[in-house]
């Protein structure tokens, strides 16, 4: 198995939430989460030669309450 790379991240408050929310309704961990997104958006992109979103480096907002 190939080795993994440890990659410092910054999120913000509200996104790490966010995705810590998702992953527990997923069953996984935020860092598993994360690199299952990553990894589901290099395959779109290898798949249709485009990025996910055309605003990928807008920040995102959330609706969270």
């Amino acid at each position: 198995m190939a080795e993994k790379k440890q990659v410092p991240l910054r999120l913000s408050a509200k996104l790490y939430d966010a995705i810590a929310a998702w992953a527990e309704d997923d069953f996984r961990s935020v860092n598993g989460q994360i690199e299952y997104l990553l990894t589901e958006c290099v395959k779109q992109r290898k798949k249709d030669g485009k990025y996910v979103s055309q605003t990928l480096d807008e920040p995102p907002e959330f609706d969270i309450k």
